[in-house]
C-alpha cells in the first residue's frame, strides 16, 4: 500500500465513522465545563472569601508590591494558591482520565472500521472499545510519557554541555564561538526534531498494535519500533503526515488572526471560525490517525489473498493415505499366489 492509497483508506474510515468528530468535540466541550468547575469557581469563591479586589492590578509590578505588603495580605494570597492550585491538579486529572477513555473508544472503533468495510459507528461499540482499551492505553500513555521526560532530559544536558563549550570558546576566540554557537545550535534543533518525530511515530504505531493485536504496552512499544525499523516507509508517512497537520494548524490561525482587528465584531465574529477551526482540526487529526492505522494493518496484520482459495488442513494428509482397492489388487497381480 502506498502513501496515496493510505491516506484515501484513512479518509473514508472516518467518512463512515463521521460521529467520532461529534464525540471529540464534546470531550472538548467537557473539558471546557471542568475547567470552569474545577479552576474557576474555587477561584472565584477564594477571591469573595478573602476580599481580594484585582482590579487595580494591570502589571507584573503591581502584583509584586501586593506581596510586599503585609503578612495577611500574604496570607490571603497563599491560601488562594492553595486553592487555585488543588483544583487545577484535580482538573488535570481528571480531565486527562477521560481524554484517554475518550481517545481509547476512538482508536478502537477505527481499528474496527478497518477490519470491517461493512460496518458503521454506534455508542455501544464506542464504550465496549473504550472500555477494552483504556487500562492498557493508560498504561502505554505512561510509558510514552517518561520516554519522553527522559529524551527531553537528555536534550537539556546535551544542550548544558554545549553552551558550556560555547562559554569556554568564546573566552579564546570570540568568531569561532559565534560559528560553533549556530552550528551546534542548528545541530541540537535537528536532533530534537528527529527524535520527537520517531518516538511519536514509535507511539501511533504502538498504539495500532495496541488496538489491533490486543498486546501490552511495553510489547506494543517493541513491536512499534522494530516495525518502524522494518518498514522506514512509515516513518516518512507519519513525518509527512505530521508536516500536513502542522501546516494546516499553523493556516487556520493565520486566516482567523485578522478577526484580532475589527474592534467590536471581531471577538464575535472569531468564535464560530474557532468553533468550525477546532472541528477541522478534529477531523484532520482523526483522518490521520486511521491513515497510518490503515498503513500499518495493510503491511503488518496477516490477511488473506482475495482470489486464492484456502489451505485446507487435510490436503497433506491426503497426499499420505493407503493406496486404494485397485492399487493393491494391481500389487497382488504382480505377486500371484500359489494354489494350496
Amino acid at each position: 500500500m502506498g502513501y496515496v492509497e493510505a491516506i484515501k483508506e484513512g479518509f473514508k474510515v472516518i467518512h463512515r465513522t463521521w460521529q467520532l468528530l461529534l464525540v471529540q468535540l464534546g470531550m472538548v466541550i467537557m473539558s471546557g465545563i471542568g475547567f470552569f468547575v474545577f479552576v474557576g469557581i474555587p477561584l472565584a469563591i477564594a477571591f469573595v472569601i478573602f476580599s481580594i479586589d484585582l482590579t487595580g492590578i494591570a502589571k507584573i509590578e503591581d502584583i509584586l508590591r501586593l506581596f510586599k505588603g503585609s503578612s495577611d495580605i500574604l496570607s490571603r494570597y497563599f491560601g488562594i494558591v492553595l486553592i487555585v492550585v488543588g483544583g487545577f491538579l484535580m482538573y488535570i486529572i481528571l480531565a486527562a482520565i477521560f481524554s484517554i477513555y475518550v481517545f481509547a473508544g476512538s482508536v478502537g472503533v477505527i481499528g474496527k472500521a478497518l477490519e470491517d468495510k461493512t460496518m458503521r459507528f454506534s455508542m455501544p461499540i464506542f464504550f465496549s472499545e473504550a472500555k477494552r482499551l483504556f487500562l492498557p492505553m493508560l498504561g502505554f500513555t505512561s510509558v510514552v510519557g517518561i520516554i519522553l521526560i527522559a529524551a527531553a532530559f537528555v536534550l537539556g544536558v546535551l544542550g548544558g554541555g554545549i553552551m558550556a563549550l560555547i562559554t569556554f570558546v568564546k573566552s579564546q576566540d570570540s568568531t569561532l564561538a559565534l560559528f560553533l554557537s549556530l552550528f551546534f545550535s542548528l545541530l541540537l534543533i535537528i536532533i530534537a526534531f528527529i527524535v520527537l518525530l520517531g518516538i511519536l511515530s514509535i507511539t501511533m504505531y504502538g498504539v495500532s498494535s495496541l488496538v489491533m493485536k490486543g498486546t501490552g504496552p511495553m510489547k506494543s512499544l517493541r513491536e512499534s519500533a522494530h516495525y518502524v525499523m522494518r518498514h522506514p516507509n512509515a516513518f516518512w508517512l507519519y513525518a509527512l503526515l505530521f508536516g500536513g497537520y502542522i501546516f494546516v494548524s499553523f493556516l487556520l490561525i493565520l486566516l482567523g488572526y485578522p478577526f484580532n482587528w475589527i474592534p467590536v465584531a471581531g471577538p464575535i465574529l472569531s468564535f464560530p471560525y474557532q468553533i468550525v477551526s477546532s472541528a477541522l482540526q478534529t477531523y484532520i487529526g482523526l483522518s490521520i490517525i486511521a491513515s497510518l492505522f490503515a498503513y500499518y494493518h495493510f503491511t503488518e496484520i496477516p490477511r488473506e489473498i482475495p482470489g486464492e482459495p484456502a489451505v485446507e488442513t487435510s490436503t497433506p494428509q491426503a497426499a499420505q493415505t493407503p493406496p486404494t482397492d485397485e492399487g493393491s489388487q494391481s500389487s497382488d497381480s504382480n505377486y500371484p499366489t500359489q494354489p494350496a
